[in-house]
C-alpha cells in the first residue's frame, strides 16, 4: 500500500511511442532522477511502452502502472480517456489500440494531402516515409516537419494556422468504446484534464456536470483532478466534482518532453501534498492483474500498436 504523504506521483506522461520526445527507456531514467515513486506512461492510443519499461524495472525502482490515453469524439464533443491498470496484452485493449492507430494513420495522410493541395506544402518522400513509420504520428510531428522545411516559424503556428484548418473526416473512437475496452481489459477509465474540450474550450458548471453524468453512464470511474495546467480553483472544483460524483482521482503532468513546456512530476500542486484520493487510486491500480510482470512482458513491442 502507498502510505507516504510526501510520495511523488505522476500518472500522465508521453514517450516517442506517441508524441513525446523521450524514449520509454529515457523517460524511466528521468522518472528515477525526479524521485517519482509511482508513474504511468499514457501514450496516445498506444500501449507499447509498457512492454519496454516493465522488464527494465528492478528492486528499489518506482512503481509502474500501465496506461494509455485514448482520443475520443462523439456528437457532444471531444474527450481524452485515460486507462490505468489494465493488462496491456488483453484482446479488448489491443483491439482498441489497433482501431485507434488505423484512424490516426488515415488522419495523418489526410492532413498531408490537405497541406499539399491547399497550400502547396510538400516534403521529400523519405521524410514522409519516416513520418508514416512512426508508432503514432500526429499533428505535432507534422508541425515539426513544417518548421524544418520553412513552412512555419513554430510547431504551434503550424498547427493553429494550417493543420487545424483541415476538415478531417476519417472516423473516430467514441468515449463509450474506450471506457468499455479499458474496463474489459481489467483497467480503470478516467477522464483526462476534465475541463478542457476542443481547442480553447473550457467546460464548466452545468455543462461539466452533464458531461460527467453521461460518461459515468458508460462506466467512467475517475477524473484527473490534479493536473499541471489547472489553477488552484480548477483543481478544487475538480476535487469537489469527484467527491460529489463518487469518482476516483488521479494526478498527472501531461509531460511530452520538449514538445510541451511541462515539467515531469508537475501535477499543479506546487508544494502542497497530494490529496489522499490520489494515493488511494494508485493503491487500487497497483493491485490489479494488469500489473503482473508476465502480463507486461507478453506485450510484443512490435505488434502492440
Amino acid at each position: 500500500m502507498v502510505k507516504d504523504p510526501g510520495l511523488k506521483i505522476d500518472l500522465h506522461m508521453h514517450t516517442t511511442v506517441s508524441d513525446g520526445t523521450d524514449t520509454p527507456e529515457r523517460i524511466l531514467g528521468l522518472v528515477r532522477e525526479a524521485g517519482i515513486g509511482v508513474f504511468s506512461v499514457t501514450d496516445h492510443d498506444a500501449v507499447r511502452a509498457a512492454g519496454i519499461i516493465r522488464p527494465l524495472l528492478g528492486p528499489g525502482d518506482p512503481r509502474f502502472i500501465p496506461g494509455a490515453e485514448f482520443s475520443c469524439r462523439d456528437g457532444e464533443g471531444k474527450y481524452h480517456i485515460l486507462g490505468y491498470g489494465f493488462d496491456p496484452a488483453s484482446a479488448p485493449i489491443l483491439e482498441l489500440v489497433g482501431r485507434s492507430h488505423a484512424l490516426r494513420m488515415r488522419k495523418v495522410t489526410a492532413r498531408l494531402d490537405f497541406l499539399r493541395t491547399e497550400f502547396g506544402f510538400t516534403f521529400p518522400d523519405d521524410e514522409i516515409g519516416r513520418l508514416l513509420s512512426m508508432d503514432n504520428p500526429g499533428k505535432p510531428h507534422i508541425g515539426n516537419l513544417m518548421v524544418r522545411y520553412g513552412y512555419a516559424a513554430t510547431k504551434e503556428q503550424a498547427i493553429k494556422e494550417y493543420i487545424d484548418r483541415a476538415s478531417v473526416r476519417e472516423g473516430f473512437i467514441r468515449p463509450e468504446e474506450a471506457v468499455s475496452a479499458i474496463a474489459a481489459g481489467g483497467g480503470i477509465p478516467v477522464l483526462a484534464h476534465p475541463f478542457y474540450g476542443s481547442g480553447d474550450e473550457l467546460i464548466l458548471g452545468g455543462d461539466m456536470e452533464r458531461r460527467l453524468k453521461r460518461l459515468e453512464s458508460f462506466g467512467l470511474r475517475g477524473i484527473e483532478a490534479c493536473y499541471s495546467g489547472f489553477t488552484a480553483k480548477l483543481r478544487e472544483t475538480a476535487l469537489a466534482l469527484a467527491r460529489s460524483h463518487g469518482l476516483l482521482v488521479t494526478a498527472g503532468s501531461d509531460y511530452h518532453g520538449s514538445n510541451k513546456l511541462v515539467r515531469l512530476g508537475d501535477t499543479g500542486l506546487g508544494d502542497s501534498p497530494l490529496p489522499p484520493e490520489v494515493t488511494e487510486f494508485t493503491d487500487i491500480c497497483l493491485s490489479r492483474r494488469g500489473l503482473t510482470a508476465a502480463a507486461c512482458r507478453s506485450t510484443d513491442p512490435r505488434t502492440a500498436d
